[in-house]
């Protein structure tokens, strides 16, 4: 159970937290009278443009409400106090707040040099406000440079920082100054799981983050039932009707300026074409936003029958004109997160937003060469209807700020401390063994057996762990968990330093998401399985996985034979036939991470039955399985035993026996494995024509059996142009472990995986 503060935590936003609340009771009392009876916590929330005061908001009305507890001061600067930007400043007047302090910290050009002279203005400006405000706490919120001018001066000057939203990912230079404002602040209040861990990996203070949510879902979600037809009319005109206009808010991306104004033309463009009412926003005060603008005015937007151009908003209008609206439209963090809450289509354009959270309603167009993409999801989104999505909150965020606030111990030095993992120090100043110290979990799933190996960076086996794959998720999970546990506790009395876990395993895997997909008929409970986060989570180490074929072939670039080739194929002949395939030195996964499913490229039409379910696949012919299928077919008609051979009662008929039969001049178990071999072969003829690989690997405990016949059908059925291809044996031991190994130490090594 994890709660919201310091003890024991609850699952995200469920109900209220009685037991937590009642502890952190008895802390605010015994805070008070740290703190001294009379004393109020001095709060100073500093605002600096529209967006953040929407967050903001909330936060300072609750405090407003416990004058017994808290003292607000008010600064507000940045681009609230620019004419073009709607003079914001007066909303805030307008919720009966004395502003304190107005600073004028904006450097006029919206060009990458003004942003620094504004954070520089502001740094000049921030010391004698706060010298004579002399806040216990200051409140910051999120990630702009503005921001970062607050956090810097509050905290050079030792005052306590409250961070609101930290943790997120966004996908610009945003996550730059949110994670700089992270690392000066002394607390964190954040809005989902995944920022909550993030935080966490940054080495913060556990104690010292507040899992809350949103502040400005506290007003979302009791807002669309109000009086809405009065407010669209007012900006959208008397003729629009609810669900039947668009709302379009896009900034600029300080990191790619000349793309992201290329984008805003083009969305412009897709909007006049798409001929619904639409309501347009000015972007913010970022580098790029002179140019948007100028953008708008040359296709004539703000004259436009079709389109409101507007400045500013009120949120509480902004609101209800999101909720009710068609659809959504641009690349500010209100579409992906507020909007939500009221299931509104939303598209997502560009990058600034590529790494948040979001609900279903969001539709991501990540680039455009032209309208037409972006005018495609206008009309797959306009007027849909989408569950709404809690994800950044549940409309309790604030009470949960307050009693976080309240819990705070003014006596507790200020100096920040910061969780780091422990790590190992390494007292060898010679640069081979650190080299070979350098190591990787490895953790491979066959059909039978878990092994675990500790594999160093030249492709050494350390050490190895196995034990009987069991039959169950549960039982499965727990034993991976327990033999990584002991490996990597093994691996510091062996002098090897753990970078990470790479794990093989049989079926369709997504290694982007460290998710199994589908498995094969051979490890059963294991479809739609996330082997990367309780790996991740138990051993505190970056997790990979992927597909046993593809660790096979990543195992021949690093450590085998297709070490420095940039084209070649890898098979693995065992219990059943993968593959892997490296392409201009990388591996090929796929659109939906299915390829190099060699064993199932059919090569008869009228073949035996597939596990796939299909008929005359290799893998219905050559697999460990189909030899063993044939194996005891002849062993019930007492055609398999020769002279010279037996089978134990308490064994098994496996393709083994099979081959030994072969050898011993068993005409039928020979026959069985020259079709065996043909259907391999034939499969490689049509991968020298498809891939047209400069090398073919065969993998497993067959290839070497198969290896003759299948040059034989390569000279007799393959293009003169690929006769040449060589295919070899492969001289790896253990490739699934070595493949699981390479992802990691690839990738820790700076090669991109």
């Amino acid at each position: 159970m994890e709660t919201y503060g310091y003890l024991h935590r609850e699952s995200c936003f469920q109900g209220p937290h009685e037991l937590y609340f009642k502890n952190l009771s008895k802390r605010n009392k015994h805070i008070m009278e740290k703190n001294g009876n009379n004393r109020k916590l001095r709060v100073c929330v500093a605002t600096c443009n529209r967006a953040d005061y929407s967050k903001l908001a909330p936060i300072m009305f609750g405090i407003k409400t416990e004058p017994d507890f808290f003292e607000l001061d008010v600064v507000v600067l940045g681009s609230h106090l620019i004419d073009d930007y709607g003079n914001t400043y007066r909303m805030i007047e307008q919720d009966d707040f004395d502003i304190n302090t107005r600073l004028h910290t904006i450097v006029r050009g919206e060009d990458e040099a003004a942003m620094v002279e504004s954070v520089g203005l502001a740094l000049v400006k921030l010391p004698d406000v706060l010298n004579r405000l002399k806040p216990d706490i200051m409140i910051v919120h999120g990630d702009r440079f503005d921001a970062l001018a607050l956090a810097t001066s509050a905290a050079l000057m030792n005052i306590r920082i409250l961070h609101i939203e930290g943790g997120e990912v966004s996908g610009t230079i945003d996550d730059s100054i949110r994670h700089a404002i992270t690392k000066l602040a002394h607390y964190h209040v954040c809005c989902t799981r995944s920022a909550e861990q993030h935080l966490i990996s940054m080495c913060e203070d556990h104690d010292r983050i507040l899992l809350a949510g949103c502040p400005s879902y506290d007003k979302l979600l009791s807002a669309k039932n109000k009086d809405y037809m009065s407010i669209i009319r007012m900006w959208l005109g008397d003729d629009v009707k609810s669900k039947d206009y668009i709302v379009a808010l896009q900034h600029p991306v300080t990191t790619d300026i000349k793309h992201s104004i290329k984008m805003f033309e083009l969305t412009l463009d897709a909007l006049i074409s798409f001929n619904k009412r639409t309501l347009v926003l000015f972007p913010n005060i970022d580098a790029g936003s002179k140019e948007m603008v100028r953008v708008m005015r040359k296709k004539g937007i703000e004259h436009h029958p079709n389109f409101r151009a507007v400045k500013h908003v009120p949120f509480d209008q902004f609101i209800q004109l999101v909720a009710h609206a068609g659809c959504m439209i641009g690349n500010s963090s209100c579409g992906v997160r507020e909007v939500g809450a009221f299931g509104t289509p939303v598209i997502n354009l560009g990058t600034r937003q590529i790494g948040r959270e979001t609900g279903e309603n969001v539709l991501h167009v990540r680039d455009a060469d032209t309208q037409d993409k972006i005018l495609q999801a206008l009309h797959l989104q306009f007027g849909k209807q989408y569950p709404c999505s809690k994800i950044y909150g549940d409309g309790n965020a604030v009470p949960r700020i307050l009693k976080f606030l309240k819990s705070i111990d003014l006596q507790e030095p200020l100096q920040k401390k910061f969780c780091f993992p422990p790590v190992k120090e390494n007292i060898s100043q010679d640069i081979d063994h650190i080299l070979e110290t350098l190591s990787a979990l490895a953790v491979d799933l066959g059909g039978t057996n878990l092994r675990v190996a500790i594999v160093s960076m030249k492709g050494e086996i350390v050490k190895k762990y196995t034990q009987f794959n069991p039959k169950t998720y549960e039982e499965r999970i727990n034993l991976i968990l327990q033999m990584c546990v002991e490996a990597a506790a093994e691996a510091v009395k062996l002098n090897c330093r753990i970078l990470g876990v790479g794990i093989s395993t049989g079926g369709r895997v997504n290694p982007r998401e460290g998710i199994v997909l589908h498995s094969t008929k051979l490890i059963q409970e294991w479809n739609s399985v996330d082997l990367r986060t309780p790996l991740s989570d138990t051993l505190h180490l970056p997790v990979w996985v992927d597909n046993d074929g593809n660790c096979a072939a990543l195992a021949e670039r690093k450590f085998g034979q297709g070490k420095g080739l940039e084209n070649f194929v890898t098979l693995i002949t065992g219990t059943g036939i993968g593959g892997g395939i490296i392409h201009q030195h990388e591996l090929i996964h796929g659109s939906s991470f299915c390829a190099a499913e060699l064993g199932h490229l059919v090569v008869s039409l009228d073949g035996p039955d597939c596990s796939c379910g299909s008929h005359g696949c290799i893998e219905a012919y050559a697999s460990g399985m189909a030899l063993q299928r044939e194996a005891k077919k002849l062993h019930d008609e007492d055609l398999l035993l020769v002279e010279g051979m037996s089978v134990p009662k308490d064994e098994a008929v496996g393709a083994l026996h099979l081959i030994q039969a072969a050898k011993l001049g068993n005409a039928k178990a020979q026959s069985i494995l020259r079709t065996a071999g043909t259907a391999l072969g034939l499969g490689v003829v049509n991968i020298l024509h498809t891939m047209n690989p400069s090398l073919v690997i065969l993998s497993g405990v067959l290839a070497s059996h198969y290896i003759h016949i299948v040059k034989d059908i390569i000279r007799q059925q393959a293009l003169s142009s690929v006769q040449d291809v060589d295919v070899v044996v492969s001289d790896l031991v253990d490739p699934a472990l070595l493949g699981a190994a390479s992802m990691v130490l690839d990738y820790t090594t700076r090669r991109i995986y």
